[in-house]
């Protein structure tokens, strides 16, 4: 049985540790999209660290039409927040490409969150910061992140735990139901989450905790996910050359 309140506490009292050991009066930084991951996220880091030092960073592509949460969050937490528009940034990159580069529909849907990820570090280096990854083990698990993107961070606090049981913790936190509930979309291509997976995230968190699933072909779809981006969370492959080091 998951203890939401259990698990809250003690990932909230993770976070105070980690700032204690490696940036003791930092700040959290989080970039927020008004959805449950980064809702919860910042929410958590308000409880472990105080409103005073966590900061939210907005970051439209141009237009966003449910900017609103991310404003509702932020107003509700009460938290310090800036809002960068990273579209700018986004067309000067595409259109410095050279012409006889085909440029795929993976390589524009994939760059904003590689450019959301670099406005979270210039404002965290710039503010004292440390930046906050907001994955959470269901997607984690089936890779449904970008590289060097949204998968990256300097702390993650609930990429152990599901969709299913992050929701309770975001309860617990006394978060809005239209944050906590809310649809989420990937954001790179107008898609649920869940029409690009194949597979809604109860079965997933049911299968990732028991490994029990019905539909054998979903099952087949979730361990080939799996499989194919365990490269993610891993480290970069090096070369051992057997040199000597310096112990």
């Amino acid at each position: 049985m998951f203890n939401a309140e259990k698990i809250k506490n003690e990932c909230v009292q993770w976070i105070r540790d980690f700032f204690e050991e490696n940036g003791k009066g930092c700040n959290a930084v989080v970039g927020i999209s008004g959805g449950k991951d980064s809702s919860i996220a910042a929410a958590l880091c308000v409880e472990a660290l105080g409103r005073d030092r966590v900061i939210g960073v907005l970051m439209p592509q141009g237009e966003q039409h449910d900017i609103d949460k991310a404003y509702l969050l932020v107003n509700h937490l009460g938290i310090k927040h800036y809002e960068i528009n990273v579209k700018p940034a986004i067309d000067a990159i595409l259109g410095s490409l050279p012409d006889e580069l085909a440029v795929t529909d993976q390589s524009r849907q994939n760059l904003p969150p590689r450019v959301r990820m670099s406005t979270l570090y210039a404002v965290s280096q710039s503010c004292n910061g440390r930046v906050c990854n907001t994955c959470n083990l269901s997607e984690d698990w089936v890779g449904y992140s970008t590289r060097y993107g949204d998968s990256v961070g300097d702390f993650s606090p609930m990429s152990n735990i599901t969709v299913t049981e992050i929701k309770e913790v975001g309860r617990l936190l006394g978060l809005p139901d239209e944050l906590v509930d809310k649809v989420p979309i990937d954001g790179l291509c107008g898609k649920t989450d869940e029409e690009n997976l194949g597979f809604t995230y109860a079965e997933l968190d049911i299968y990732i905790r028991t490994g029990i699933i019905e539909d054998k072909a979903k099952k087949e779809l979730i361990d080939r996910k799996h499989r194919m981006n365990l490269f993610k969370l891993q480290l970069m492959p090096a070369f051992e050359s057997n040199l000597p080091v310096k112990a």
